[in-house]
C-alpha cells in the first residue's frame, strides 16, 4: 500500500464525522480521538516489531507480550472498576491463557517458535482473553446486583463466599463465553477474518489461508474457556467484603 493510498483512507473517517454532524450524536471527538490513537499505536508497534524481528533477542520478545498483557488487564479491568485486585487478578489470567495456548501450539508444532509467528497469535489470543475478562466482569457486576437477594439468603444459611455467589458465576462464565463461539458459527459466511482475508492479500494461497484461520479460531476457542474460567476462580470474591458480606 502507498503512503497516497494510507491517505484516501481517511475518507472513512471523514464519513463516520460527517454522520455523526449530521444526526448530532455528539461522537465526533471520540472518532478523532479513535481515528489519532490506531495510527499512531499502529504505526508505533509496526516499527516495534520490525526492530524485534531484526534484533530477535528473547528480553525484546518478552517486553513486547508484557506490554500487550498489560494493556489489555488495564482495559478489561475497567470493567470491574472499584473491585479491589481486579487489575492483578485479570493480568493472571491472561497470562496463564497466552502461556497455555502458545505453549500448546508450539508443543503440538502448529507453529514455529519464531517472533513472526509467536508475537502475532499472541497478541490475538490475548486479545480475545481480554474481550471474555471484560464481558465476564460486566456480566458479574449485572448478576450480583440482580441476585443480590438470593445471595445474601444463601449467606445467612451458611453458604461460603463460593457456593453462594457459584450460580450467578456461570452465568456469567457462559455470557462471556457466547461471542466467541457465535463467532466460529458465521466464520466464513457472514464474514472473512483478519488472519485470513491478510494473507489473501498478501497473495497466499486462499486454501493455506484457511487452514491459519482455522487454527486462530479453534485456539480462540480454548483461550475463551480458559481465561473465562481462571478469572472466575481468581475474581469473584472481590464481590464480598472481608467480612464476607456483598459489596454494595
Amino acid at each position: 500500500m502507498s503512503s497516497m493510498s494510507l491517505w484516501l483512507s481517511f475518507t472513512f473517517v471523514v464519513i463516520a464525522l460527517f454522520l455523526s454532524m449530521w444526526q448530532k450524536l455528539g461522537l465526533e471527538k471520540e472518532i478523532a480521538i479513535g481515528t489519532v490513537r490506531s495510527a499512531v499505536q499502529l504505526l508505533a508497534i509496526g516499527y516495534v516489531l520490525q526492530f524485534v524481528f531484526h534484533t530477535d533477542h528473547p528480553v525484546y520478545h518478552a517486553l513486547v507480550l508484557a506490554m500487550m498483557i498489560a494493556v489489555a488487564s488495564w482495559n478489561a479491568s475497567r470493567r470491574g472498576e472499584g473491585l479491589p485486585g481486579i487489575w492483578w487478578r485479570v493480568a493472571a489470567s491472561l497470562t496463564v491463557t497466552a502461556a497455555l495456548t502458545m505453549s500448546l501450539l508450539v508443543l503440538l508444532r502448529l507453529i514455529q517458535p519464531t517472533p513472526q509467528y509467536l508475537i502475532p497469535i499472541s497478541g490475538m489470543i490475548i486479545g480475545n482473553a481480554m474481550i471474555v475478562a471484560g464481558l465476564f466482569l460486566s456480566h458479574m457486576n449485572r448478576e450480583a446486583q440482580t441476585a443480590r437477594g438470593e445471595i445474601e439468603v444463601l449467606l445467612c444459611l451458611g453458604a461460603n463466599k463460593r457456593q453462594a455467589i457459584h450460580d450467578v458465576l456461570k452465568r456469567a462464565v457462559k455470557a462471556s463465553m457466547i461471542p466467541t463461539f457465535d463467532t466460529m458459527k458465521t466464520i466464513g459466511l457472514v464474514q472473512l477474518p483478519g488472519t485470513m482475508t491478510g494473507m489473501i492479500i498478501a497473495g497466499a494461497s486462499p486454501l493455506e489461508a484457511v487452514r491459519y484461520q482455522i487454527l486462530i479460531m479453534f485456539a480462540f476457542s480454548s483461550s475463551a474457556a480458559i481465561s473465562a474460567v481462571l478469572i472466575s476462580i481468581l475474581a469473584y470474591s472481590s464481590w464480598f467484603t472481608r467480612e464476607s458480606t456483598l459489596r454494595p
